[in-house]
This record gives C-alpha cells, sequence and structure tokens, in this order.
C-alpha cells in the first residue's frame, strides 16, 4: 500500500534547522529501505510542512516510521495526517507499482 503523510511544522524554524540533517538521515534510511519513496518541504509562501510518500503493508507501520522522526521526537511536527493513496495515472506511476 502506499500512504501519503502530511507535516505541518510548529513556528519554531530554529529547532527545525538544529535537527534537519538528523531528520534527513532517518528519511533515507526508510528510503534506502524502499519504504520512502519520496519526500520534500511545500514551497516558499506555503504553509510550513511536508509531504511524504511511503510504501507499507500498514497504517501503523508508517505511524511508527512518523513517531520516530527526529522532527516528531523534538516538537518540529505540529500536525501530521496519513492517508492511504491509490496512485492511478501519470509519468511516475510505475514507481508505484510492484
Amino acid at each position: 500500500m502506499i500512504f501519503a503523510v502530511t507535516y505541518r511544522y510548529t513556528d519554531d524554524t530554529e529547532t527545525r534547522d538544529a535537527v534537519r540533517a538528523e531528520h534527513r538521515d532517518h528519511l533515507r534510511a526508510l528510503a534506502a529501505d524502499g519504504k520512502l519513496l519520496i519526500s520534500g518541504p511545500f514551497a516558499p509562501g506555503e504553509p510550513a510542512g511536508a509531504l511524504l510518500l511511503f510504501r507499507a503493508e500498514t497504517r501503523d507501520e508508517v505511524a511508527g516510521w512518523i513517531a520516530a522522526d527526529p522532527f516528531s521526537v523534538r516538537g518540529v511536527v505540529a500536525e501530521s495526517t496519513t492517508t492511504e493513496y491509490l496512485p492511478v495515472l501519470g509519468s511516475l506511476l510505475p514507481a508505484f507499482e510492484g
């Protein structure tokens, strides 16, 4: 299954900046294991946050990865949502199959 996760960040940019390398290391490890398909922050001018797409067997598995994310541990994530996502069309569709 594919899950779309959105993060909304707190206004604490100092902590976010201090923890960013650790956060990205966490995500790199998930990507290396084939669990994280893509992630990135929202563009400037948008509310502070990010979109992450995961491949997982269960929503609980994704919840564990989110809970272990240094951004979550250090309070940078004010809110997150996890939604099962069903890719249907587009040039990236092959990346979601299998």
